[in-house]
């Protein structure tokens, strides 16, 4: 059926700007927006039911687009241990720290991970996350990788979400190749990427480029694979130290390049030529107290997008509300609401491939959007946690987010 939705005001975020729409009617037909604009330029559409949004302020769907959302067990007795004064070393060297995660990932049944990370992606839809990305990389096995991207499948065919998989299998050294990186690398390259992919279980392939990660030179050989097997890239770069890992990601026209507190101008230069996006994450930046802030300056100098994510993981940013991460990019990054906005719509939607059909309000974009009870768009970064009544709608119906 065709649907008619007004008594609104529209935020589209077409060109990353609020673009506003005041007095706003929106079309929807088939999942898509048929015609969005002003109630004065409405033309004569037939449609089937009127639905009145009450004077809500419409956006689109928010879109997280850097999650670990599945994952086994839980580290917040390690939060404990680290603020009673333990060391993140002696953390590890208790078994705890990722290699806890992936113990708990390995052990988990395929549907133990599928309920504890629905309970995760309810708390994100009720957000007002429409569409999100699940990483997998704690499972760093063939067939631990398998069960972690076959869960990031059944979540978006059992929610009203729309879910992309990504392969991160380049994110920690597993235990049974302790000292043997290389070997590893070729594992993934040469046994899990084909096989996962040829499985249908791969969106897109991502790595941790860092010191206590994976070289350059060793990603580079994963991006190579992914680019052989015609998936896209993305990049966990410049967290802790500069490696010109986003330069590397630009190099290999990569989706996005995420973290970045320690990127350099000229690996912001390399991202604008290639229309990779910057993906922040200030819940981890919150929760590991940094204090290195990523070059925004920089960023906005060049033109690169800005993404805004939750980066939720068990173990550096616990986060279940990526509104907050909106409020967390204005105050410690500096990002204006707008951008915040922004960031959490279209250049989401970019950084996951997603922006031809998702991230704004336009005609013939996916009809996924939110209703907001509030009196200006600034209101979604401005309030702290909290539930701002919503209406959700995705692919143009109403659905219950309980």
């Amino acid at each position: 059926m065709k649907h008619l939705w007004q008594n609104c005001h529209a935020a589209t975020m077409k060109d990353g700007k609020y673009a506003i729409i005041e007095d706003a009617v929106l079309v929807t037909y088939a999942g898509r927006i048929e015609w969005i604009g002003p109630r004065e330029a409405l033309p004569a559409i037939p449609y089937d039911v009127e639905v009145d949004l009450n004077g809500a302020w419409v956006t689109p769907g928010l879109i997280d687009c850097h999650t670990h959302l599945v994952f086994g067990g839980d580290r917040s007795r390690e939060f404990e241990q680290r603020l009673e004064g333990v060391s993140y070393a002696e953390i590890a060297a208790q078994g705890g720290g990722i290699a806890s995660t992936v113990r708990a990932t390995r052990e988990a049944s395929e549907d133990e991970l599928l309920e504890s990370a629905t309970r995760r992606a309810r708390k994100l839809l009720r957000d007002g996350v429409t569409t999100l990305e699940v990483k997998s990389g704690y499972g760093l096995d063939l067939a631990s990788e398998r069960k972690m991207l076959r869960v990031a499948r059944r979540l978006g065919e059992t929610l009203p979400m729309t879910v992309r998989a990504t392969c991160l299998a380049a994110h920690a050294l597993p235990p049974e190749y302790a000292g043997r990186a290389d070997d590893y690398i070729g594992h993934i390259c040469n046994e899990m990427l084909p096989t996962l992919a040829g499985e249908g279980l791969v969106d897109a392939v991502d790595a941790f480029c860092e010191h206590l990660a994976f070289s350059p030179a060793q990603v580079e050989r994963v991006f190579k694979v992914a680019h052989e097997l015609g998936l896209p890239v993305k990049l966990h770069a410049e967290q802790l130290s500069s490696l010109h890992g986003s330069a590397l990601a630009a190099r290999y026209q990569a989706l996005s390049a995420d973290h970045l507190e320690y990127m350099t101008e000229d690996d912001a230069i390399a991202m604008a030529a290639a229309g990779t996006v910057a993906v922040l994450l200030p819940g981890a930046f919150y929760l590991l107290r940094e204090t290195q802030l990523p070059p925004i300056d920089a960023l906005r100098k060049h033109g690169v997008a800005m993404a805004v994510s939750t980066d939720l993981n068990p173990g550096t940013s616990p986060a279940l509300s990526l509104r907050m991460m909106l409020n967390m990019a204005c105050t410690s990054f500096r990002l204006t609401p707008e951008e915040a906005l922004a960031g959490a719509t279209l250049h989401a939607a970019k950084a996951l491939g997603l922006a031809d059909s998702h991230g704004s309000l336009e005609e013939g974009k996916v009809a996924d959007f939110i209703a907001w009870d509030i009196e200006r768009p600034a209101e979604l970064a401005y309030w702290l946690g909290g539930d701002l009544p919503k209406r959700v709608i995705r692919h143009g119906q109403e659905i219950d987010c309980g």
